[in-house]
C-alpha cells in the first residue's frame, strides 16, 4: 500500500529539524573543547616561558663570563709577550757572557801556554770546554757560531796535548829494540830507559817539573792514557824482562842531567832464580822511577782538591801490579817450592822477602791495603807444595810409564824397595802407637803355636821386571815417605797422590804399549810380571806406612788392597792374550799336517813331519824368550798349556782316522816319537842348563796328555793282546787315558776284521 503525501512530509520535517538540533549541539560541543584546548595551550605556555625564563638568564651570565675571560686571556697574553722578551733579551745577555768567558779563557790558556804553565793552560781550556757546554744547552740560541767555537777547542786542546807530549818524551825517553817481541835476553838488552834530572844547559831555562805536565795531563783527563802506555811499556821491557831471564841485571847510569836505566847480562847461577833475587831487581828499578818521576801527588779531577789528591806511583801500581804479581808466582815462586818436605822450613826466608818486597813498594806507594796475591801465594806454602809435589810425581810416574818395557832387572825373594828408614812417630801419636802394639801383640800371640811359614812364603818368585816398574815402586815409596813428614792436608794429598800412580798405570800402559803386548809374547810375560810386582806391594804398602801416616788416614783408610785383584787381572788377561795367539799359531801349523792321514804317501809324511818340527821349533823359540823372565812355576805352566794344545790336537787327528795301515802307524809312531823325545826340552826356565832337567823331566805334570800321548805310541806298536793287556779290564793305564770307544775306534782302525779283533773288542768296555 502506498504512503500518504502529507506522512512523507511530515516525517521530512521531522527529519530536518532533527538534522538542525544535533549542528547545533554538535557546534556548541566544539566550540567548548576549543576554549579547553586553548586554555591548555596558554597553560603550557605559560609553563614553557616560566622554564625557559632561568635557561636564558643563565645563557646570559655565561656570555658574560666567557667576554670576561676573554678579556683576561688577552691581558695575560699581553703580559706573557713582555716577559718572554725580557727572558729572551736575559738569556741572549747570558749566551754574551759565556761567549766572553769563552773568549777570555782561550786568550788566557794561550798565554800561559807560551809562559809552559801547563796546569794554568789546562784548566783555562776546561773553563772555555764549560762555557761551550753552557752555550751548546741554551735551547733557541743554536748560534753558527757554536761550530767554530767547538773546532777551536779541539784544535787548541791537541795543541795542548802536543806540548805536553813533547815535554813528557823530553823527561821520559825510551829507546827499544827493532824487533816488537821479546825472544830472548839478547833482544831485552838493546832497551834502554831515559829519565832527565834537570836542563840540558845551564843558560837554558828550565822546564817545568813533572808534576806540572801531569797534573796538566790529569786537568785534560789524558793522565791515565799516558801512565798506562807508560805500564805497558814498563812490563813489556824492564819488569817481565828481570823476572824471565834470570841472566839479566839492572844497570843504572847516572849522568848531569839524565838517569839511564839498561841491561846487562851475567851468567845465572841457577835455571831459575831465586825469588829475593829478582825481588831485588824490582825494587831496584821501582826505586829509580820512584826518585826520579813517580814521587808526585796529582789531583785527578783537576780541581785541586787535597781530598782527591793520589800518588803516581799508586795509579801505576794500580795498573801493573796484577800482571807483575802474576807473572813473578808464575815464573819465580812456583819455582821456588820446596820439591820434598825437608826443605819446608828453608821457605820461610822466601816468605819474609816477600814480606819485606811488599813492604818496600807500600813505602814508595806502590801498593795500598793488606797482603796481595802474591805474599798470600808465599805464605800458602804447604799447599802449593803438595800440588807441585803431586804434580811431579805424576809426571815422573807416567814418564816411566811411556818408557821401554823390555828394559829389564832380575828380581829374587830376597829383593825389596829401596826406600830411607820411616821416621818414627811423635810424641803426640802415644795412643795410635798403643793402639799399634796391642795389635801386633794380639797378631803374635797368635801366631805362637801354629807351625812356622817359609820366609819366602810371601815372597815373589824370582822373575824379571820392567826397570821402569822398579823405579815406579820406589817413587810410590818415597812419595809416602815425604807424606809422612808433611802436614795433615798434604799428606793427604801425597797418600791419594800415590793411590793415583796405580790408576793411571792401570789405565795408560795397557794402551800405550797394546801393539807391542799382542805382538811380542816377551813383553807380554813381563808386563804380567810387572802386574804382580805392584798388587804384590800393594798388599802391604799402605800396613807399612799406617802407623806413620796422619790420623785421618789411620783407620783403615791408608790402604792399596782394593787395588791388587785389578793388577793381578790387568797381569793376566794380557799374558793369557798372549797364550791365545800362540795356540792359535799352533794349531795353525799343525793343520797342514793333512790330518795325519795316508803317511805311506811321501808327500803327506813330510807335510806332517814338518808342521812337528815347527810346532817344536816355535815352542823352543817361546822357551827362550820366557826364560828367566817368567816365574818358573808360570813358565812351567805356560809351556806345558801349549805343548799340551799341541798333543792334544795330534791325538784328536790320529783318533780321528778310520783307516791306519801298518807303515801308516810305524811313520805316526816315529812322528810321536819326535814330540816325545823332542817336546820335554822346550822347558828350560833357567839358564843354567843343567838346572832346567829337573822340570824336564816333570813334563807329566804340566802336560795334562803326555801319558795319553805315551799310550796313543803304544797302541801305534801294539798288538791286539798287548792292547787288551794294557786296558786290563778297564783297570790298566791305557783305561786311564782313552775311554772304550776311543780304544775301539783305533783297534778298528788299525787292525783288520777278524775274529781275533771282535774277540779283543769284546774285552774293551
Amino acid at each position: 500500500m502506498a504512503a500518504s503525501p502529507s506522512l512523507v512530509a511530515a516525517v521530512l520535517a521531522h527529519s530536518g529539524r532533527l538534522e538542525k538540533e544535533d549542528l547545533g549541539t554538535r557546534i556548541a560541543r566544539l566550540s567548548r573543547r576549543v576554549e579547553e584546548l586553548r586554555g591548555e595551550v596558554c597553560n603550557m605556555i605559560n609553563k614553557k616561558y616560566n622554564e625557559f625564563l632561568p635557561s636564558m638568564q643563565s645563557a646570559e651570565d655565561l656570555v658574560s663570563q666567557v667576554d670576561s675571560l676573554s678579556s683576561n686571556i688577552d691581558l695575560l697574553k699581553s703580559r706573557i709577550e713582555n716577559e718572554v722578551t725580557q727572558h729572551t733579551l736575559y738569556l741572549f745577555y747570558l749566551t754574551c757572557i759565556e761567549l766572553f768567558q769563552f773568549d777570555r779563557a782561550i786568550k788566557d790558556y794561550s798565554t800561559a801556554l807560551l809562559e809552559k804553565k801547563y796546569v794554568a793552560a789546562a784548566r783555562h781550556l776546561e773553563k772555555a770546554r764549560s762555557s761551550l757546554k753552557m752555550l751548546e744547552s741554551r735551547k733557541g740560541f743554536e748560534l753558527k757560531v757554536l761550530k767554530a767555537l767547538g773546532t777551536e777547542l779541539t784544535v787548541q786542546t791537541q795543541n795542548m796535548l802536543y806540548h805536553l807530549g813533547e815535554e813528557w818524551r823530553q823527561m821520559v825517553l825510551w829507546k827499544l829494540p827493532p824487533s816488537k817481541e821479546i825472544s830472548s835476553a839478547e833482544t831485552v838488552m838493546q832497551t834502554e830507559l831515559h829519565l832527565r834530572t834537570m836542563p840540558l844547559k845551564e843558560d837554558q831555562i828550565a822546564g817545568p817539573p813533572v808534576a806540572s805536565v801531569l797534573q796538566a795531563f790529569a786537568v785534560l783527563g789524558e793522565l791515565h792514557t799516558r801512565l798506562k802506555l807508560f805500564g805497558q811499556l814498563l812490563l813489556k821491557y824492564i819488569l817481565k824482562p828481570l823476572i824471565s831471564y834470570p841472566s839479566l841485571r839492572p844497570l843504572l847510569e847516572e849522568q848531569p842531567d839524565t838517569v839511564i836505566l839498561h841491561f846487562e847480562s851475567a851468567e845465572p847461577n841457577l835455571e831459575h832464580p831465586s825469588p829475593m833475587e829478582v825481588f831485588g831487581k824490582i825494587t831496584l828499578v821501582l826505586e829509580v822511577l820512584h826518585k826520579h818521576l813517580l814521587n808526585v801527588s796529582l789531583d785527578e779531577c783537576g780541581e785541586n782538591d787535597k781530598d782527591s789528591r793520589v800518588g803516581l806511583a799508586e795509579m801505576l801500581g794500580d795498573m801493573v801490579w796484577e800482571e807483575v804479581s802474576g807473572c813473578l808466582i808464575q815464573e819465580c815462586l812456583v819455582y821456588s817450592i820446596p820439591a820434598n818436605s825437608s826443605k819446608l822450613e828453608q821457605y820461610v826466608e822466601v816468605i819474609k822477602s816477600t814480606e819485606e818486597f811488599e813492604k818496600s813498594l807500600k813505602n814508595m806507594g806502590f801498593l795500598k791495603g793488606d797482603a796481595t796475591d802474591l805474599l798470600k801465594y808465599a805464605r800458602n806454602v804447604n799447599s802449593h807444595f803438595a800440588n807441585k809435589k803431586c804434580q811431579d810425581v805424576i809426571v815422573a810416574a807416567r814418564k816411566l810409564m811411556t818408557s821401554e818395557i823390555h828394559n829389564t832387572v832380575k828380581i829374587t825373594p830376597d829383593s825389596s824397595v829401596a826406600i830411607p828408614k820411616l821416621p818414627d812417630p811423635g810424641a803426640g801419636d802415644n795412643l795410635k802407637m798403643q793402639k799399634a802394639s796391642k795389635i801386633l801383640h794380639n797378631e803374635l800371640i797368635n801366631l805362637e803355636n801354629e807351625t812356622k811359614l817359609s820366609q819366602q812364603t810371601f815372597s815373589l818368585p824370582t822373575c824379571h821386571i820392567s826397570v821402569s816398574v822398579e823405579k815406579l815402586m820406589e817413587l810410590a815409596y818415597h812419595t809416602l815417605v815425604e807424606a809422612t813428614t808433611s802436614t795433615d792436608q798434604c799428606c793427604i794429598q801425597l797418600f791419594y797422590c800415590v793411590r793415583n800412580i796405580f790408576h793411571l798405570f792401570y789405565d795408560v800402559v795397557p794402551i800405550y804399549h797394546k801393539e807391542n803386548l799382542q805382538k811380542l809374547p816377551q813383553l807380554a810375560a813381563i808386563h804380567h810380571n810387572n802386574c804382580m810386582y805392584i798388587a804384590h806391594h800393594l798388599l802391604t804398602l799402605g800396613h807399612q806406612f799406617r802407623y806413620c801416616l796422619t790420623n785421618i788416614l789411620y783407620d783403615g783408610a791408608a790402604t792399596f788392597v782394593d787395588l791388587v785383584p785389578g793388577f793381578r787381572r790387568l797381569g793376566l788377561e794380557c799374558f793369557l792374550a798372549q797364550m791365545r795367539v800362540q795356540k792359535g799359531e799352533l794349531l795353525e801349523r799343525l793343520s797342514s799336517a793333512r790330518n795325519f792321514s795316508n803317511m805311506d804317501n811321501e808327500e803327506n809324511y813330510s807335510a806332517a813331519k814338518k808342521a812337528a818340527r815347527q810346532v817344536l821349533h816355535q815352542l823352543k823359540r817361546l822357551g827362550k824368550v820366557w826364560q828367566d823372565v817368567l816365574p818358573v812355576n808360570i813358565y812351567c805352566k805356560a809351556m806345558g798349556t801349549l805343548l799340551n794344545t799341541a798333543l792334544s790336537e795330534i791325538i784328536n787327528r790320529i783318533t780321528a782316522l778310520e783307516d791306519i795301515s801298518a807303515e801308516d802307524a810305524d811313520r805316526l809312531h816315529s812322528l810321536c816319537r819326535i814330540m816325545l823325545e823332542e817336546g820335554p826340552l822346550v822347558f828350560t826356565p833357567l839358564l843354567e842348563e843343567n838346572k832346567n832337567k829337573k822340570y824336564q823331566e816333570e813334563v807329566p805334570v804340566y802336560v795334562q796328555k803326555w801319558m795319553m800321548f805315551k799310550e796313543l805310541m803304544i797302541i801305534l806298536q801294539a798288538n791286539l793282546q798287548e792292547i787288551v793287556d794294557r786296558w786290563a779290564d778297564g783297570k790298566g793305564p791305557l783305561a786311564a787315558e782313552f775311554s772304550p770307544t776311543e780304544v775301539k775306534s783305533l783297534i778298528r782302525a788299525l787292525f783288520q776284521n777278524t775274529e781275533r779283533r771282535a774277540a779283543a773288542l769284546a774285552k774293551i768296555k
